[in-house]
């Protein structure tokens, strides 16, 4: 009883709130440690996870891992399971950003979060809702509430921009979880309503 206890706790504690031109080694902002990479990182998402078309009332669309832990707030929706999120704000924006922008302004506001960012590309893809820029970045979890411990996530950031409207999609998980084909497959299935 007293284990399923623990075991519980710590995954009730698990949650987290986040959110190509190569820019190599760039290392974390000065007095932040990298949190060591998990050797079995617990954050692949199943390959027959099945996905479930979520409607926001922000005005946009994705689908996303049935059964994880939705929490919702006036401009944003945060989905999670264990270390893996997927955190979508929505924002007023105008002019549309562009990669320079992305870069000069995104990537600033990424390093100053503290949690050891490096980021490891930058570029724009095409993608059925129409051209987004993609930040790839490494970056610490914050500590979890039991054991004080922070793993190092991997993570996709996507800016999708319509009609003065600027949506930003986070994808995180542990560093080594293979989770390449599900977060195209979220990313791709991302669309303004």
């Amino acid at each position: 009883m007293k284990a399923s206890y623990v075991v519980s706790m710590l995954s009730a504690c698990c949650a987290i709130t986040v959110a190509c031109e190569s820019y190599g080694d760039v290392l974390p902002a000065a007095g932040q440690q990298s949190a060591v990479v998990e050797k079995n990182p617990p954050g692949d998402i199943p390959d027959n996870q099945v996905f479930v078309q979520y409607q926001s009332p922000l005005g946009f669309s994705i689908k996303i891992p049935e059964g994880w832990a939705r929490h919702e707030t006036t401009d944003s929706v945060t989905f999670s399971d264990k270390y893996n999120t997927v955190a979508i704000a929505v924002s007023q924006r105008s002019p549309p950003p562009t990669l320079d922008d992305i870069k000069a302004r995104e990537i600033s506001q990424l390093r100053q979060s503290g949690t050891a960012v490096q980021v490891n590309a930058v570029k724009t893809v095409r993608l059925p809702s129409g051209s987004a820029f993609v930040v790839s970045y490494a970056s610490n979890s914050v500590p979890n509430a039991v054991t004080n411990k922070s793993i190092r996530l991997e993570n996709d950031r996507y800016f999708f921009w319509k009609e003065g409207r600027l949506a930003t999609l986070t994808l995180s998980a542990p560093s080594g979880a293979d989770n390449a084909d599900q977060w195209l497959l979220m990313a791709r299935s991302f669309g303004w309503r």
